[in-house]
């Protein structure tokens, strides 16, 4: 029987000739993630085990992105409490303030993942790796610590969805558009603990940046991954970045998959994840007249340089309505450089927009955006579930950098092709 894409990966880090969905397996790490909030409580499982080294210095990172800047005395407390652990164990992937991105955006960025690669994460949405054709997944925080020491992790193999991507996606059409789409087809739980592997033409439209959106909101369809095939858009990306050795696989022609869908990309609209639920799709024609007070442009789903560019292209010589507060939040630091330097920064200021240092910030009901009791937002973030960005009954609508960019111009969720 073949196998998957990431059996595959996972039968080659377990030291297996084949492995089958169910099977339970111990595989080597190539790479353990821990954030601000997740990795005190490593730390702590860590130090209760009695352990004193870590499995390998450089294959384990850190990222202070969702509280940080510290927002209060318990951030800073959580921050210095993995400074300090990074410092004494020699963790050589570190991110602090003025270093740090968001996670998501940073590692790929950084070339501290690829293909082939075997990651957990002790965050959702470490899943955003499959973009580059590895398995990564996440995992809670005391995987995250067995991680750290032994540098090994068990998994159940999951099964798979294969996705067939066929067509050239329109104007406005982004990852974001796509992945919202077959989330609203599948619902919340139609991965649960599967594999989403995506294939087909269509891939070939697809830049990096929205291979990393869709894998990124796999978790969102209760995936344990999303895993797209290595290209030359993949290579191009990689060479000379990823620090690791790239290994290519490929599913087997007899690889068996749970379900099969084929989805023309061609025929797809903008489209809107209506609260509380990312399955709560609705295409922008169908979206009818919803005032809004918030509009967020960024976060690990859509905070990458492409995404700020489609903004800014929205925006540019607009102003963005009275009454609604608009936010960009770029994922990098060398994104928030990049993105300074082509001049996007003028067109958002200039449109009445503000730009923060790269945080998670209001994703999560960090800080940086909070919504009060009764405010709508339009996010380029990745969940919309009650309270999530603030009050409970505040409303998250979850879109692209160009519906959200549009949105803010006119106060109402809007088809950027109008504005």
């Amino acid at each position: 029987m073949g196998m998957t894409m990431s059996q595959k990966i996972l039968a080659a880090h377990a030291g297996l000739d084949e492995v089958k969905a169910g099977q339970l397996i111990e595989a080597k790490l190539d790479m353990v993630l821990g954030n601000d909030v997740t990795s005190p409580v490593a730390v702590n499982v860590f130090e209760d085990c009695g352990a004193d080294s870590v499995f390998d210095t450089n294959k384990i990172a850190m990222v202070m992105d969702h509280f940080t800047p510290n927002k209060d005395i318990k951030s800073a407390q959580h921050c210095l409490q993995v400074r300090s652990f990074a410092g004494k164990y020699g963790i050589k992937n570190y991110f602090d303030v003025g270093e740090m991105g968001i996670e998501h955006a940073l590692l790929p960025e950084k070339g501290l993942v690829g293909p082939g690669s075997l990651v957990i994460g002790a965050d959702s949405h470490t899943c955003t790796y499959g973009a580059l054709g590895a398995f990564s997944t996440g995992v809670g925080s005391t995987d995250m610590a067995a991680g750290m020491i032994s540098g090994k992790a068990w998994f159940k193999v999951p099964s798979a969805i294969k996705f067939v991507l066929t067509g050239k996606p329109a104007p406005w059409v982004s990852g974001k558009d796509i992945i919202l789409h077959i989330i609203g087809e599948i619902g919340v739980d139609g991965a649960l603990y599967k594999s989403m592997e995506f294939t087909g033409d269509g891939i070939g439209y697809l830049s990096i940046d929205d291979r990393l959106c869709i894998a990124n909101m796999a978790i969102e369809a209760g995936a344990k991954n999303g895993i797209f095939p290595v290209d030359d858009i993949t290579r191009e990306y990689c060479n000379g970045r990823f620090q690791g050795s790239p290994v290519e696989y490929t599913a087997d022609d007899d690889a068996e998959y749970d379900e099969v869908y084929t989805i023309d990309l061609s025929s797809l609209r903008p489209t809107v994840a209506f609260p509380h639920l990312p399955e709560n799709t609705k295409t922008i024609d169908e979206v009818g007249e919803i005032k809004i007070d918030q509009v967020v442009i960024g976060s690990c789903t859509n905070g990458r340089l492409s995404d700020l560019r489609i903004a800014a292209n929205v925006l540019k010589d607009k102003k963005i309505a009275k009454g609604v507060r608009c936010i960009i939040l770029p994922g990098t630091q060398q994104i928030w450089l990049d993105a300074m330097h082509e001049g996007l920064f003028d067109v958002f200021v200039n449109a009445g927009a503000v730009v923060s240092t790269p945080t998670c910030g209001p994703c999560l009901g960090g800080h940086m955006g909070i919504l009060a009791q009764g405010e709508r937002a339009v996010s380029t973030t990745n969940r919309n579930f009650v309270g999530r960005m603030g009050h409970v009954d505040s409303e998250v609508y979850l879109a692209s950098p160009a519906v959200a960019a549009a949105s803010a111009i006119t106060g109402y969720i809007t088809d950027p092709a109008k504005v």
